[in-house]
């Protein structure tokens, strides 16, 4: 990308922006050398890279990145074997401490990440190094007595030195002797040696040694010889204290030297995450989206990244399906450059893998260049006018594009004649489409509207004008030509309409015959549009409507299938609860072996009753129908016939249940759930096999049943039925033998 195109674009500012959103030293300088790319594949990965960090920060907040300086000097020390100080040291136990951060954060992410996973694993973690640094420096001015046995001996030796040689002085300035030398009743230090303030008058009274004088001179420190040897052994463990720290840094550089390749890669790494990050918020805090990459532009509702979100109009534009030339036209201050300017700027954002201030769903084309010919670039320096200003622009990029360009190009041909400049500019247009550009141009010559209006290829657009209240809408119409609206605001502003009328006569009949044919064009464009806009309205109030209806709709079958669901388990329950009862009572009827008819009689009654409750309550317990039909005499004599009893029961039990089951136009749902209650009564009755009538249809509720009978508990095995037996639209069922 040639770069004055780009700063004409105000891309530089988009970097900026960037920049600030950026923490570490790399993460600024990958946004400050930042360009659009014209590798689709790059701009791919890219895009999807952003996404993935908006994705993530929406879910997980953002990366755990704090601030890093610029270590490329402490780098090459490590390098080179250098012993780093306490503060570069710090940085690199920072940056470890980061990149464990980093892990853990990418550890609990449940989403995958195509393209960032590979940052994340590539992340080197220490944590013994990076333990002792932090454990050993406190602070870029502060070593830890932990740091080593011999630096915390020391630095208690001199404690203790200090506390002495404190107590000597403060002990000879409340002295009585020396109380009326002082200045001030303080200990001191000067050039690193304890010392008492004494009034100049008197400092011969006080053997020692000078080492300072006030400003005003009345006033001298001094070291008394009392303490001169202390103040001498204190300063060699200084010395000694000086020496250990080095020693210490040293040991802590030499474990940095064998990883120098994974702290380079772990900045590089947290550089380029930072910047990913910085897009990622730059994307969220303007409301952007990834758009897709296609051979065409179109743009919903686009936003100059630039203008506040609260000013700007967007705009909806498009070019390169059917046409690579698009001409705009309108009024001043209408927003023709603006839209020239925000199709420029979010096409060189998109390639550079940043998302763009569009709805989703909009479509950009990979450009190898964006060339711009926007504003007044007049220069007195160089004896330019306008006009000549802007040809050096224009031959600037005859030379350089290609088939794969994007051309803006403001008020094309001004500056001149009329006639020689609108001649001028349809050539060029001519030019930048015979070789396969991309060309989106601002005018106000008629003559390039009437040649886009007769060839293929070109495109008219208008920047709409609000005549009653004297203002520009910034919206763009597309495919109709624009007015200048000269006349018509003229008037408004005071111009006697006789003097327009006059105007007005002087224009050639043609010319005013296309006039008229444009307003026409755009009276009928400005009507289809507001009718567009009514049936929208429309379609969306349908739409709410719709999904209101579906809504109750959806609640009232969730309640009714609620209400039958809780009715199916209740029935369910009291068939449970009626089995239950009467293997009860059937236990108690085989044990009373001698016990009389009326006794008998009772708990048939009792074993009767609870039958017709339960075919009150809508439920078939086939499985007593057995012991319903039986005599008292028959029931005694069962009775006293021990096992025999029980097979009789049984098959007596096995006759009452029918042998097939129809579910044909039962939901899934309902159908196993009517099968399940079968098969459990089959099962009681002691059948053997069964046949489930399901229909053939469309296979799905065949499916679902061959599905539920695979879990039950009854069935040994199943097939699908043989031709005489309804072949696809029944099923053959073997069930388990009752222990």
């Amino acid at each position: 990308m040639i770069q004055k195109y780009l700063n004409k674009l105000e891309y530089n500012l988009i970097i900026e922006e960037l920049i600030k959103n950026c923490h570490t030293f790399i993460g600024k300088e990958i946004a400050s050398k930042l360009e659009p790319s014209s590798n689709i594949e790059k701009v791919k990965r890219t895009l999807e890279e952003t996404s993935e960090a908006t994705k993530l920060f929406s879910k997980y907040g953002s990366f755990p990145i704090s601030e890093i300086d610029n270590l490329s000097i402490p780098l090459k020390q490590i390098e080179s074997y250098i012993n780093l100080s306490s503060k570069n040291l710090l940085n690199f136990a920072d940056t470890l401490s980061m990149s464990k951060e980093l892990k853990n954060y990418h550890q609990n992410v449940q989403e995958h990440s195509e393209y960032l996973n590979k940052y994340f694993n590539d992340l080197y973690i220490n944590q013994d190094i990076e333990r002792k640094i932090h454990t050993s420096i406190l602070s870029e001015d502060t070593i830890s007595n932990t740091a080593s046995a011999k630096l915390n001996q020391i630095r208690r030796n001199k404690k203790n030195l200090e506390l002495d040689i404190k107590n000597t002085l403060n002990k000879m300035i409340h002295s009585t002797t020396y109380s009326k030398y002082m200045m001030d009743p303080i200990v001191t230090i000067r050039n690193n040696r304890y010392v008492i303030p004494i009034k100049e008058e008197y400092r011969n009274q006080v053997k020692g040694f000078i080492h300072d004088t006030s400003s005003s001179g009345s006033t001298v420190y001094i070291e008394p010889m009392s303490v001169f040897e202390i103040n001498n052994s204190i300063n060699t463990l200084i010395i000694e204290e000086q020496h250990e720290i080095e020693k210490i840094l040293s040991e802590l550089s030499n474990l940095l030297f064998p990883i120098y390749g994974f702290l380079k890669q772990n900045l590089n790494i947290i550089g380029k995450l930072d910047f990913i990050a910085a897009k990622a918020r730059y994307s969220i805090d303007n409301n952007c989206n990834q758009p897709e990459i296609g051979n065409f532009i179109e743009l919903k509702n686009a936003r100059h990244p630039l203008i506040s979100k609260n000013k700007v109009i967007p705009i909806n534009i498009e070019i390169g399906k059917k046409y690579r030339t698009l001409v705009i036209t309108g009024p001043n201050t209408g927003g023709k450059t603006v839209t020239l300017k925000t199709v420029g700027l979010l096409s060189l954002m998109a390639q550079s893998g940043m998302h763009i201030p569009v709805s989703d769903k909009s479509t950009i084309k990979i450009f190898d260049n964006v060339f711009a010919d926007i504003g007044d670039e007049q220069s007195i320096e160089q004896s330019l006018s306008t006009f000549s200003s802007h040809m050096t622009t224009i031959v600037n990029i005859l030379e350089n594009f290609t088939i794969d360009s994007l051309i803006l190009v403001d008020e094309l041909g001004s500056g001149t004649d009329p006639i020689e400049g609108a001649n001028l500019a349809i050539s060029l247009l001519e030019r930048f489409y015979e070789y396969g550009a991309f060309t989106l141009a601002t005018t106000h010559y008629h003559e390039i509207k009437n040649y886009c209006l007769s060839h293929n290829g070109f495109e008219n657009a208008s920047a709409e004008f609000d005549i009653e209240n004297m203002r520009p809408t910034y919206h763009i119409l597309m495919g109709i030509p624009g007015k200048s609206n000269a006349f018509a605001i003229s008037q408004k502003l005071g111009i006697p309409i006789e003097i327009i009328n006059r105007a007005n006569s002087l224009i050639s009949k043609p010319d005013t015959d296309i006039e008229t044919l444009i307003k026409e064009i755009y009276d009928s464009k400005i009507k289809i549009e507001n009718e567009k806009k009514e049936i929208e309205k429309n379609l969306n109030q349908i739409e709410t409507l719709r999904k209101s209806i579906e809504n109750d709709v959806t609640n009232k079958l969730r309640n009714e299938k609620q209400k039958i669901e809780e009715a199916r388990n209740e029935a369910k329950q009291i068939l449970l609860d009626a089995k239950e009862e009467a293997n009860e009572i059937i236990a108690k009827l085989s044990k009373m072996q001698q016990a009389d008819l009326k006794k008998a009689e009772h708990l048939r009654n009792k074993l009767n009753e609870n039958i017709n409750n339960s075919k009150a309550k809508g439920l078939d317990l086939s499985i007593l129908l057995s012991l319903n039909n039986k005599s008292p005499e028959t029931l005694n004599q069962s009775i006293k016939n021990g096992k025999k009893s029980k097979v009789n029961i049984k098959n007596n039990k096995a006759q009452s249940i029918r042998s097939e089951i129809n579910v044909i136009g039962e939901t899934i749902a309902i159908a196993t759930e009517i099968i399940d209650q079968y098969l459990d009564s089959c099962y009681m009755a002691g059948l053997k096999e069964c046949r489930i009538i399901h229909g053939k249809g469309t296979g799905k509720l065949r499916q679902g049943i061959h599905q539920f009978l695979k879990n039950s508990r009854y069935v040994e095995n199943f097939y699908t039925a043989g031709f005489s037996d309804g072949n696809i639209g029944a099923t053959i069922v073997k069930l388990k033998s009752k222990k």
